[in-house]
């Protein structure tokens, strides 16, 4: 009787060294479209509601286990690369046996492009078919590098033979293993008879399928219909390759769910990334981490987005850089402008070219035009910033927090030196070093009495004549003129 609700467990192996890659880096650590490659298999394991998820980590492992220390898997470490039917061995002594016998899924760390509906699909047949193993297989013109599935005269799944070990013949099928398999709760026990006869003393998991067949138990093989699924990255220019195929998969969704991409390919939008309905994102754009885009928002060309929330009907202008931002409905950054860590944009708040913030709060209607310094401060509503505005929130050791209320009127080329507290309705006339707190309503002018002092440039550069007549002739003539 066929049982489809029995528990699934998952074995990743993930401990190879990864030697092309010439990485520091573990090979399963090198990030494919927003998340690390062994994430990925991560991420399948736990959208096919796996009971337990076990990693087995070999090389780098420290760094591999850091990095998904968060993610709720259990770690087992492979010391010795004896071959993968023993860093399978290594994953299932760390299941935990208790409760319902679980049907066992093995997934590599490196083949990140391989769905979570494929593998559903996989499941179902193997249940289905009541078989004991199941070999994810594909298809290739040449299948070269890959151990071939060898069936018999009924289509049965026979063998599995390595590249290194095939016959001209076998060499010709078409037919390959993935090397992702899916077994009922006998592997653990058979795979402990696994043996490393071979050329390379080596424990290979294939030999799993005849250890199978010699109980009489059902082994077949579910066809991938796109065999890039089960690609893998050895080298830099397999991450390269693997990346352009996630792209372009997680921007066609994004297309079909409504979102306008104006030139896709020259789009990055990593998987983490949420997108609304109706948004538009223009050429060159990136989009990164756990950046939330609502509806109707528009990303202008080239800009950089990271980590930040993009509240409805926000308009992101062109060759903006926000990195753990918030900007408010209705508001404009940009062209040009950066958003560091901590903003938060209000309603409706405009922040034009060449203005910078970084843990600000800017309350709606704000306006900052252009060429600002927002850094530690708390601006009301409605407040006006002028143009070279800087609040100097370091003192060399320390930052320092300033408030500037709302309805605040600030002149171009104002400094505030923190920490100030600027009231409700208070002007501040432009040019003011501002180095006193402001009270309500009051008008703030900061600056030193004008002082003129005639005939001072025709001292100066008199003084400079022989370069002046070189680099700066019209400046010359004029001395000339002054007599």
């Amino acid at each position: 009787m066929t049982d489809n609700n029995r528990p699934l467990d998952v074995v990743i192996l993930a401990a190879g060294q990864g030697t092309r890659m010439k990485s520091a880096l573990p090979k399963v650590l090198h990030p494919v479209a927003g998340r690390p490659m062994v994430a990925w298999a991560v991420k399948s394991a736990k959208d096919l509601g796996a009971r337990q998820v076990v990693v087995v980590t070999g090389h780098g492992a420290e760094k591999v286990e850091a990095a998904l220390a968060d993610s709720g898997v259990t770690f087992a470490r492979q010391d010795q690369q004896l071959g993968t039917g023993h860093a399978f061995l290594c994953g299932v002594d760390a299941l935990s046996g208790q409760g319902q016998q679980a049907d066992v899924l093995v997934l590599y760390g490196d083949t990140p492009l391989l769905r979570t509906q494929t593998l559903q699909a996989l499941i179902d047949d193997h249940r289905t078919r009541n078989s004991a193993l199941t070999i994810l297989s594909g298809e290739l013109e040449d299948a070269t590098g890959y151990g071939r599935i060898i069936r018999d005269d009924t289509g049965a799944v026979e063998r599995i033979v390595e590249q290194k070990d095939a016959s001209e013949a076998e060499k010709a099928v078409r037919e390959f293993n993935s090397g992702v398999y899916v077994m009922d709760a006998r592997a653990p026990e058979l795979a402990r008879q696994i043996t490393n006869d071979n050329k390379a003393g080596e424990y290979y998991l294939t030999d799993l399928l005849g250890l199978y067949r010699a109980q009489g138990a059902q082994a077949g093989a579910f066809k991938l219909t796109d065999a890039d699924e089960v690609l893998g990255a050895n080298d830099r220019q397999g991450l390269a390759d693997l990346g352009a195929i996630l792209r372009r998969r997680i921007n066609r969704e994004h297309m079909a769910a409504g979102v306008t991409l104006q030139a896709p390919e020259t789009i990055f939008i990593e998987d983490t990334v949420s997108l609304g309905r109706d948004v538009t994102i223009e050429p060159g754009v990136i989009l990164r981490g756990q950046t939330q885009v609502a509806d109707r928002v528009v990303v202008g060309a080239y800009s950089v987005v990271t980590d930040s929330v993009l509240a409805e009907g926000a308009i992101i202008k062109a060759h903006s850089v926000l990195e753990g931002a918030s900007v408010g409905a209705g508001s404009d950054v940009g062209p040009f402008a950066r958003l560091r860590p901590g903003t938060q944009l209000g309603a409706g708040v405009h922040i034009g070219n060449f203005v910078e913030t970084k843990n600000a709060r800017l309350d709606a209607g704000v306006k900052a035009g252009h060429l600002a310094y927002l850094g530690d401060v708390t601006i009301g509503a409605e407040t006006n910033v002028g143009a070279g505005t800087i609040v100097a929130n370091f003192d060399g050791v320390n930052k320092h927090q300033s408030t500037v209320g709302a309805g605040v009127f600030i002149g171009s080329n104002t400094t505030l030196i923190a920490p100030r507290v600027v009231g409700d309705a208070a002007f501040v006339a432009a040019g003011s070093a501002v180095h006193e707190d402001v009270p309500e309503g009051a008008m703030a002018v900061a600056r030193g009495k004008q002082r003129n002092i005639e005939g001072w440039s025709r001292r100066y550069w008199g003084g400079l004549r022989e370069k002046v007549q070189v680099k700066l002739p019209w400046l010359a003539g004029w001395l000339d003129r002054q007599g």
